[in-house]
């Protein structure tokens, strides 16, 4: 895959470092792609205001920032970028891209009702150690994905550690992970923010080189996302609301694989790029597929 993807956008960037020996206009070929991903995006984006995110918490789109409505977001996972169907509450992309941008990255929000969490173990849990564990459940369940029609799959690391905020009670973590398949890391960047009878779940959906900008980013959209009144983790009342069978530590290795469709995203994005590109790339020169051969063997 890494193979595929890497030429596809160094053909963007050769386009670029094009235009800089023309820097009175640009080059028909960077407005070529430029129009293209102008028409393949025909999403309605809404750019500020509040957003009732359910009847349980909002959104206040932060300035750089577009947002996408529950089922154009779901439009997007499942008829874009070829995920199993899932509902959405919305999507956040940086305000310069779309899901068609082979450079894009966007958060999905959804909502669970799973319980109150409670975050008395936040302070002591031991997230190396949590990370080993989540680590041999990744490798036991690579049969049984592979079953289902998955990939083997390899938690590496901690590309981002936990961090939680007691006091706000939200909370962020990165996994990278690695498709066996084709070697291609995969970044898998979680924010939550806990509530009174759930977690409002943001999945930043990217790649590993878009790590600082997300990470940049977390503490504006983190300020963005709250629970209205009523809902709030605070108002947790203990005789009548149910409890999580699972705290901080739980919360972050729970689910270590879900929505691994969204891991496909980039070789899919690049499969909806590719044919119209065709006709671009043929038009940008034999000397193109000359510089891109020579990169290829670099990336092995």
């Amino acid at each position: 895959m890494r193979k595929v993807i890497l030429p596809f956008l160094l053909l963007i960037s050769t386009f670029t470092l094009v235009a800089k020996d023309k820097p009175q206009s640009e080059t028909s070929d960077t407005v070529n792609v430029r129009e293209l991903m102008a028409k393949l995006d025909t999403f309605h984006y809404q750019t500020s205001g509040h957003i009732s995110l359910g009847l349980v918490a909002s959104l206040e789109i932060p300035k750089g920032f577009k947002y996408l409505d529950g089922a154009q977001a779901a439009s997007v996972l499942h008829d874009v970028w070829k995920n199993p169907y899932a509902p959405s509450l919305g999507m956040l992309f940086p305000v310069d891209k779309g899901p068609y941008d082979p450079s894009c990255w966007a958060v999905d929000i959804t909502y669970e009702e799973t319980g109150h969490v409670k975050d008395d173990d936040a302070r002591d849990t031991k997230y190396d150690e949590l990370l080993k564990q989540m680590q041999e459940r990744v490798r036991e369940s690579n049969p049984e994905r592979i079953k289902e029609g998955g990939r083997a799959m390899e938690l590496t690391g901690w590309a981002e550690p936990p961090s939680y905020d007691s006091k706000a009670h939200k909370l962020y973590w990165a996994k990278n992970l690695r498709d066996l398949a084709d070697s291609v890391d995969v970044l898998n960047y979680n924010i939550r923010v806990l509530g009174r009878k759930g977690v409002l779940v943001l999945n930043a959906i990217g790649g590993l080189e878009q790590l600082a900008e997300i990470k940049t980013q977390t503490p504006t959209i983190l300020a963005a996302t709250n629970f209205t009144s009523g809902n709030t983790y605070e108002e947790f009342n203990s005789s009548v609301d149910k409890v999580a069978a699972y705290g901080i530590a739980g919360l972050i290795a729970g689910g270590i694989l879900a929505k691994t469709g969204l891991f496909a995203k980039l070789g899919i994005l690049l499969l909806k790029f590719l044919k119209p590109l065709l006709v671009v790339i043929a038009g940008a020169g034999a000397w193109i597929m000359r510089f891109f051969k020579g990169r290829r063997e670099e990336s092995k």
